[in-house]
């Protein structure tokens, strides 16, 4: 009878590898499981025999890749073989060992203290923080980009949007670039390069050079946006990993309304548009250390340079990671990146709805940074900075939503005991907080009015807050389980159309509200709202047959 751990000569050292036995014994079943929403897609086989590599804890961290097709079924290795390259079935007849982390192991992220973790948890999400500060941050004094370029407010206002569009275009970038050399070089990087170009936008002599260089701070800095929430799902497992993402969710809405507060009362004190981008500087130099402080936290590519230090000492040339048999071109990287995101969102309709969804919520926040300035100063005669303690209501709110998020958490563990899960059931805190985006646009339009103290408008927020941050958690959960091959490629799209939709809603609201007064035009928003309403409700109860009939790269 075969040991169950053998040991056999690689050169001159002595290796050991797991055999069908062992494995099995691990719990490694014929049948592939679903790839992890974390699974590399640059580089990946079509349908990978051994996706269970960076979740997988061996004794050995060797498994041969023989020993792998003989446990899976006839019909997932063919699958695999078929689809695979002709330059790659030459490669598979060589005896692949892949590498895995070994029981316990310490560079495995997710074995790592749980104090640390929740540690490195806050650390991501002040990243996201950071980075959507510095998106809104110009809102504080609008004035003064029109007083020191004179330029219109039309003009003023773009300083804002043209950074929110950088945030579409960067992931396209840093998202490929992180599954090749690894998140921490990628935030070091894009975070050193956004630090960095805080400083023309302070000095720049003209309004050309400003937007230029915030349409470049904002592609730098969307690596936080696209990578915090992967670097969060390196650290937990799956069962703990909702409650972390719940709380995380909160940051990029949470963000920017911090913007407006803090630069307002600078704006009001000094009256310096330069010390907006001195601020933004220094919370993005802070980041930067704390965040290039966090150790390589991307099981592919710590198990990567695990194989590429055993392949130098070993001389076995064939140890190696599954991602790393298939040869990448740079056509892969461009498929992968840019044209499979934008391919599903022409081809997706239930991603579409979804993104809708979220890019309405994220629209209506940044309108609500040039709402506010139209109604507290036409109603209240405020300055910049007392309008922008008129959004602290929307921290409220969010705080609320991260109150009630771990008993949606809870609920939906309960469902896990009782039967699989499906993606409708990520949708709970959206049926709960999507009624509340349209009923705080009533409110704040019902209350928009010269002989109604401020507290009334103002606490429009709080519901706001409250549904915001509640939608985008739950409608974030339902896209990554709605399309677990494909996940990042889906999460890369909804945040293009994010973003879009952040950028182009400031354009407009002002004139507006100018135009249609204070009441209608925070009620045709709200009109807007209740129609949106019936996305997550209508996916809720009707989202299976609705995946089955129009998901083209994901049947369910």
């Amino acid at each position: 009878m075969a040991d169950s751990t053998p040991e056999r000569h690689i050169g001159e050292e002595l290796s050991r590898t797991e055999t069908k036995q062992t494995l099995t014994n691990l719990g490694l079943s014929p049948i592939p499981p679903p790839l992890d929403y974390n699974y590399p897609e640059v580089g990946r086989e079509t349908d990978p025999v051994f996706p269970e590599e960076y979740t997988l804890e061996t004794a050995t961290g060797l498994v041969p890749e023989r020993t792998l097709e003989q446990i899976r079924s006839r019909e997932s290795v063919a699958s695999r073989h078929s689809s695979r390259r002709e330059s790659d079935l030459e490669k598979s007849e060589l005896p692949s060992e892949f590498v895995t982390f070994t029981i316990n192991d310490p560079e495995n992220p997710q074995n790592w203290s749980r104090v640390y973790r929740w540690y490195l948890t806050i650390v991501a999400s002040m990243l996201v923080v950071c980075i959507a500060f510095g998106s809104s941050n110009v809102t504080g004094g609008l004035g003064l980009i029109q007083e020191k370029y004179h330029v219109s407010l039309e003009v003023a206002i773009l300083t804002c949007s043209i950074m929110v569009l950088g945030f579409a275009v960067g992931p396209l970038l840093w998202s490929p670039l992180s599954e090749i050399i690894g998140r921490q070089p990628v935030y070091i990087i894009s975070m050193l390069l956004y630090t960095i170009f805080n400083i023309p936008c302070a000095l720049s002599p003209n309004i050309g050079g400003l937007l230029v260089c915030r349409f470049l701070c904002g592609v730098f800095s969307s690596s936080g946006l696209s990578l915090a929430g992967g670097t969060i799902a390196d650290i937990w497992n799956i069962k703990d990993r909702g409650m972390a993402i719940a709380y995380f969710a909160a940051a990029p809405y949470c963000g920017p309304v911090l913007g407006p507060i803090v630069c307002g009362w600078i704006n009001v004190g000094t009256h310096r548009l330069d010390l907006f981008f001195w601020v933004n500087l220094a919370f993005a130099g802070a980041m930067l250390v704390l965040v290039g402080a966090i150790p390589e936290t991307y099981s592919p590519v710590i198990l990567k340079r695990r194989a590429a230090k055993l392949r130098k000492e070993t001389g076995n040339p064939n140890i190696k990671t599954e991602q790393e048999k298939v040869k990448l071109t740079f056509g892969d990287i461009v498929r992968t990146s840019l044209i499979r995101p934008i391919t599903m969102i022409l081809t997706e309709p239930v991603l579409d709805l979804m993104c809708m969804y979220i890019v309405l919520i994220y629209a209506m926040l940044y309108a609500f940074f040039f709402a506010y300035p139209v109604i507290f100063t036409e109603l209240y005669h405020y300055n910049d900075g007392q309008i922008g303690l008129m959004f602290i209501p929307i921290l409220i709110g969010a705080g609320f939503a991260l109150v009630a998020t771990p008993f949606i958490e809870h609920h939906f563990v309960r469902i896990c005991a009782r039967r699989a899960p499906t993606p409708e059931d990520r949708l709970i805190g959206a049926l709960i907080g999507s009624p509340f985006i349209p009923i705080s646009l009533f409110i704040l339009g019902a209350t928009s009015y010269p002989h109604i103290i401020w507290v009334g408008p103002a606490s429009s927020g709080i519901a706001f807050g409250f549904g915001m941050v509640l939608c985008y958690y739950s409608v974030n959960n339902y896209i990554i389980d709605s399309y677990q091959k494909y996940a990042a490629s889906a999460l890369a799209a909804k945040v293009f159309l994010r973003s879009g939709g952040g950028a182009a809603f400031p354009l407009f609201i002002t004139q507006m509200y100018h135009r249609l007064g204070l009441q209608w035009a925070s009620w045709l928003l709200a009109f807007i709202g209740v129609g949106m309403v019936f996305i997550p409700y209508a996916f809720y109860f009707f989202g299976k047959v609705l995946r089955a009939r129009l998901n083209g790269s994901n049947k369910a």
